[in-house]
């Protein structure tokens, strides 16, 4: 652990992906000393550009388990766990690299915070309520999954399996562990390569190409800016009462993905029209969904009076702002990207690059 009196040392694994990039930012703007560790798997040092100058910051472009054994965990004074296979295309495509990364890679983080008590912050997901018809999914419901012969439920028990282990590591390390569950978060940096449906809405949207809206078009869903929900993870860790907790976190007002393609549509003023693509023809045969997904954020408010501000709309032309300046962010193929040459060029400047 730090000293008293010195700044906070923050350890923070995907920090290099979309929302990793804006805690690494808050983390920076209130003092702390930030070590990331990104893989660059899904993540992007491009996303660090604002950050990447500061001498407080160090970035590991390793594995998060490959990464831990070279550094000392009482050097830092929390630790956030946000790297993961993301994004439903990334699951069904690749179900191996799903489940390992967010199985091993997680075990290791826990590990490595076990040694010294490090409080980590494990960022799970809506995904593990599965096909439950229970609205609003509450922390404490039971969860139903569906078979294992669908890919599309591996991430759900991957991450499950991963907040069990958390909260195993409590119970008998006493770990302090608070587990955050994502829903649908958005805003800049977060690319539609994955599946993820605003920024792919979005970016047909300033084309003026189709928008793929998958299914009919009913389900709903609950979105939160990023920009919204960090602030929040920071505020979760700080308070030891909620040590061995789970915490939705995400907005409570559903809109149906038939809806955002329209809203999308309105408000950047594209001629794109709507089109419906069956789950057959947009994954694989067999692809399982649910209709509703919208959170109950009762715990959330209370822990830490969490009330979003940034709305749907000012995300949509925040996303459409960031692809006109970077038509390249959300480039089609899957895989490893390169690190952009300015950010390196940036690292060496400021912050370490490793």
């Amino acid at each position: 652990m730090t000293s008293a009196g010195s700044p906070r040392a923050s350890l923070v694994t995907g920090g290099a992906g979309f929302i990793g990039s804006h805690l690494v930012e808050h983390l920076l703007a209130r003092g702390d000393s930030v070590t990331v560790i990104d893989n660059l798997s899904t993540g992007r040092l491009e996303n660090l550009d604002q950050a990447v100058a500061s001498s407080r910051l160090r970035v590991i472009t390793r594995d998060v388990s490959s990464a831990l054994p070279s550094l000392d965990p009482r050097q830092f004074s929390e630790m956030y766990h946000l790297a993961a296979a993301v994004g439903v295309r990334l699951v069904i495509e690749e179900p191996i690299r799903t489940i390992e990364t967010n199985v091993h890679e997680t075990s290791a983080a826990l590990r490595f915070a076990g040694e010294a008590r490090v409080p980590l912050l494990l960022a799970s997901t809506s995904e593990v309520y599965g096909k439950s018809t229970k609205t609003p999914f509450s922390e404490d419901d039971d969860v139903t999954y569906g078979p294992t012969t669908l890919s599309r439920w591996s991430y759900a028990c991957s991450k499950a399996i991963d907040e069990y282990l958390a909260l195993a590591y409590h119970a008998t390390h006493h770990l302090p562990v608070t587990i955050v569950r994502f829903f649908n978060t958005v805003g800049p940096r977060q690319v539609g390569r994955y599946g993820m449906v605003l920024p792919r809405f979005v970016k047909a949207a300033l084309r003026n190409e189709p928008l793929e809206v998958h299914g009919d078009g009913t389900q709903s869903r609950c979105f939160c800016d990023a920009r919204d929900s960090v602030p929040a993870l920071a505020k979760l860790l700080a308070d030891s009462r909620n040590a061995g907790r789970v915490f939705n976190l995400g907005r409570d007002e559903p809109i149906s993905i038939g809806a955002l393609a329209d809203l999308v549509r309105t408000t950047l003023g594209s001629s794109s029209s709507v089109r419906l693509v069956p789950y057959v023809e947009a994954f694989a045969a067999g692809f399982d969904d649910l209709l509703v997904r919208q959170p109950d954020l009762r715990r959330v408010r209370a822990a830490v009076n969490f009330a979003p501000k940034i709305s749907l709309v000012q995300t949509i032309l925040d996303i459409a702002d960031e692809f006109r300046a970077r038509p390249e962010a959300d480039a089609p193929e899957l895989g490893r990207p390169k690190a952009p040459a300015t950010a390196v060029a940036q690292a060496a400047r400021g912050g370490r690059h490793e």
